[in-house]
């Protein structure tokens, strides 16, 4: 479902004489439906950077990134944004929406963007927001008013509307109490017993034990250890 074959990306630093820096090199993995794979290595080593070549946020200098039938790498915009609404979800862990769009129907997002009604939709967002115990009281608010503990599950919530067929998962644990944790680990245990393909980034050690099937060591794609 995702497949990456020698993929490279580099940046240029335009304010420092256009100095080139390459970041990764030769990155290959794939992950098969209903697989959740962790992503491993020290800060900086390079997973968020992976995380978002593979969402078309970077572009990859050389090299396939396969999202079903989809090459990110090569991709045209509009067939970028097709993916991210039907097939590839993100679960960031910084929540960005429009400002003034209440709660409820920041979660429901995704859902009518793929032709459900809206009763649909916004049933589907209040059963995710009860389950991660967001109080009904702040569905009609903003969500960019909230802590951020609250943010981030508001966030998760919008992530898990839709079942995407694919999940980027960047530290959905973070910042998270044990009983929200443990919500948000079954979301996650649900999400691969319906047969989507996750890469994750958990520091939470416990988490990443409980959901991820098997690592990649990141590290292994630094142009330095490869050199």
């Amino acid at each position: 479902m995702i497949e990456l074959n020698n993929v490279n990306k580099s940046f240029t630093l335009h304010n420092q004489g256009s100095a080139v820096i390459p970041v990764m090199e030769g990155a290959s993995l794939s992950v098969e439906p209903g697989e959740c794979v962790g992503l491993i290595g020290a800060s900086g080593s390079g997973k968020s950077t992976l995380m978002r070549l593979i969402y078309g946020n970077y572009l990859a200098a050389s090299g396939q990134i396969l999202v079903g039938n989809v090459d990110v790498a090569s991709a045209e915009p509009r067939e970028i944004l097709a993916l991210r609404r039907d097939t590839l979800g993100y679960v960031s862990q910084f929540l960005r929406v429009v400002p003034r769009v209440p709660t409820l129907d920041v979660v429901a997002e995704p859902l009518l963007a793929v032709g459900k009604s809206q009763a649909e939709a916004r049933d589907k967002a209040a059963t995710l927001l009860s389950l991660l115990n967001i109080p009904e009281g702040l569905w009609g608010l903003s969500p960019t008013t909230f802590s951020g503990g609250e943010q981030q599950r508001v966030n998760i919530a919008r992530g898990f509307a839709y079942e995407y067929p694919a999940l980027l998962l960047d530290e959905p644990t973070a910042s998270l109490d044990a009983k929200n944790r443990d919500m948000v680990l079954g979301l996650i245990e649900g999400a691969k017993a319906r047969g989507a393909a996750i890469i994750g980034i958990f520091h939470d050690e416990g988490a990443r034990e409980r959901v991820c099937d098997r690592f990649i060591d990141v590290t292994g794609f630094s142009p330095q250890v490869a050199a």
